[in-house]
């Protein structure tokens, strides 16, 4: 080992043995992502081309030379892969992007087209990635390599969830939103409620609220972009708010086809098509029933109501800014309020769909936290747990509405009593200091979140 060690070698044949075959794991694990991803939108844009709906490569096409379906897309997966390059790097693609975006608005402008940005930034992201993957090589094209695929998966899943939506409602004609208005009058109907308060609370709140729901991109990157702001120094860290983002964009829209609901304004409000069972929302609750069943509605709207996702990433996004500065997390607190009063003021949920889509945030989240720690007793009573509160209350919709409208008290402290446990045990396990450690100074908070 000395000759060996004069001689400069650093890396025994045992351990350069083993780092060549990690580096052909993860190689060959980049080739199956890609894989995949290519085959989920080869088979998103036939199952389109079948239900004659907008498919995600046309969708994606439309990106690179037509006119963007969502501006506020294109440029979050673009800001959030400029993390892994230079400052000389990211201005010049910057400029780039804005030049190529003020080159397509032009021409809309000129034909007489909408007016839509994020042409620019999704042109530059491709040509980044080319260009990180045939001229650079080392930590700098690994790095900026992670990161393009950090961007671009946060396209292409929107893309991939476009056509999942209409997918919901070609394959659920009927919808169970008569058994959830039922089952939220353990929670007091706080769809009514508060849509109600934001009609009188006039344009100004109403019209902010509509803004936070609309652009949780904008947020989530910015807090996104906190957390991976030293991957061009190597500090890369063991979580962050992408992976829990794309986990539940990954797992919370099969439900919207177990259990489709298309919210409280379409159902029971002004704009059901003529679908509606009444149009009384947010004005007064409908009576409860002798019997539920599942309503008919039409075969274009979305089925996207339970869980409530909009609650689950602003919840996510909340949780991922607590050891941030001040300003993170008030901006975090900010966000996730504003989402709940949007999501039950706009009529697009009702209030047990937040319950839902919150237990799921934390159910994630508790999988995916701290992979270091490994499988431990907590991790898997945390999961267990969050998984039998998402599944209960589900069950308790389905199957128990009437009584849950009958007896709303009793339901209503169980339900939130559940989920507060569940709140609570989440914290215990992730956040609160255990018996015994010493609570650390802002500087050794700040240490261990460079570390993590």
């Amino acid at each position: 080992m000395l000759i060996h060690d004069a001689q400069g070698r650093s890396t025994s044949p045992p351990e350069r043995v083993g780092l060549a075959r990690f580096q052909q794991r993860r190689a060959a694990a980049v080739w199956c992502g890609i894989i995949a991803a290519i085959s989920v939108l080869v088979a998103g844009q036939i199952v389109a081309a079948h239900i004659h709906a907008l498919g995600p490569l046309t969708s994606l096409f439309r990106d690179y030379a037509g006119t963007p379906k969502s501006a506020t897309t294109p440029w979050a997966g673009f800001l959030l892969a400029l993390v892994g390059v230079t400052t000389r790097v990211r201005v010049t693609a910057l400029a780039a992007a804005v030049g190529l975006d003020l080159v397509f608005v032009t021409i809309r402008t000129l034909e007489g087209r909408p007016f839509t940005v994020g042409n620019g930034p999704t042109i530059v992201l491709t040509l980044l990635a080319v260009i990180a993957a045939l001229r650079w090589t080392g930590t700098r094209r690994r790095t900026a390599l992670h990161t393009v695929a950090l961007g671009a998966l946060l396209i292409l899943a929107t893309k991939v969830g476009e056509i999942w939506l209409d997918i919901t409602a070609w394959t659920s004609p009927q919808v169970l939103d008569p058994y959830v208005q039922l089952a939220d009058r353990a929670l007091g109907s706080p769809s009514w409620l508060v849509g109600h308060a934001l009609e009188v609370a006039g344009p100004v709140p109403l019209g902010l609220v509509r803004w936070v729901y609309f652009e949780l991109p904008v947020a989530a990157i910015v807090v996104a972009i906190w957390q991976l702001r030293g991957v061009t120094t190597g500090l890369w860290p063991r979580h962050h708010l992408v992976r829990t983002f794309l986990t539940l964009g990954l797992i919370g829209p099969v439900f919207y086809v177990v259990f489709p609901v298309v919210g409280p304004i379409l159902a029971f409000g002004s704009w059901g098509h003529g679908m509606e069972l009444a149009n009384v929302w947010p004005n007064s609750v409908p009576l409860v029933p002798a019997s539920v069943e599942s309503m008919p509605f039409d075969d274009f709207t979305p089925r996207n109501c339970m869980p409530s996702l909009h609650t689950a990433w602003a919840l996510s996004l909340f949780i991922h800014s607590r050891r941030g500065p001040l300003w993170l997390r008030w901006g975090g607190a900010f966000w996730l309020v504003c989402t709940l009063v949007a999501t039950l003021g706009l009529g697009a949920h009702y209030g047990i769909d937040l319950v839902v889509g919150a237990a799921l945030c934390l159910t994630v989240e508790s999988a995916l936290r701290d992979p270091d720690r490994g499988w431990d007793r907590a991790r898997i009573r945390l999961v267990t747990f969050g998984i039998a509160v998402f599944a209960g209350v589900l069950l308790c919709i389905r199957y128990l509405a009437l009584p849950m409208a009958n007896y709303p008290v009793p339901f209503g402290i169980a339900i939130l009593g559940t989920f507060g446990a569940l709140a609570i045990t989440f914290y215990t396990t992730w956040f609160a200091p255990t018996r015994g450690e010493d609570v650390r100074s802002p500087a050794a908070e700040h240490a261990d979140l460079e570390h993590r």
